[in-house]
């Protein structure tokens, strides 16, 4: 089924800041595990993958009419790279900030990412891993336990951000197969 033509997905609703205390037993990634000092490592590791799901002949196609495509979850996390950039400078530029809103699922409708054209998708998300992954690397020894709160009151610090974070990143590799 392309996207074109498949329902709307179902909004994703659930509060996944459990992943920063347990093995998350869809993808396996422990959080938890992570060294805050390789996550940019991480990033620029992932990003190939990504790039190369993002070229997969069935980029476009859903693997069911309420699960995303490998484009459109490529294009979401593209985006999940800017806002956890923004989200990280603003937590190391100000005390205790909080994140703006940010709707994944009515940006995937309003930006069309069933639409996107599926290489300018794969630049763009390898230009913005590099982004955020130089951000993570630029990350002082003292600011690791710098605070920021999300909208719904979830207190993150640098660290835990970016372990949250990775775990997107390698949870949707999982979700498309790559």
């Amino acid at each position: 089924m392309t996207t074109s033509d498949a329902p709307a997905i179902e909004p994703d609703d659930k509060d996944w800041t459990w992943v920063l205390r347990e093995r998350c037993p869809e993808c396996g990634f422990a959080a938890a595990d992570v060294d805050p000092t390789s996550i940019g490592a991480t990033v620029r590791d992932l990003a190939p993958r990504w790039v190369a799901a993002l070229h997969r002949d069935d980029v476009r196609r859903r693997p069911s009419p309420t699960t995303w495509s490998t484009l459109e979850y490529g294009a979401h996390v593209r985006d999940v790279f800017g806002v956890f950039d923004g989200r990280l400078a603003l937590m190391l530029d100000q005390d205790d900030p909080p994140f703006a809103n940010w709707d994944q699922d009515a940006t995937a409708l309003a930006e069309r990412y069933d639409l996107q054209d599926p290489t300018v998708v794969a630049e763009q998300l390898a230009d913005a891993a590099d982004v955020v992954a130089d951000r993570f690397d630029a990350v002082p020894d003292d600011a690791w336990e710098r605070t920021g709160r999300r909208s719904n009151g979830s207190v993150f610090t640098v660290r835990t951000l970016g372990q949250y974070f990775l775990h997107d990143v390698v949870h949707h590799l999982h979700d498309v197969g790559a």
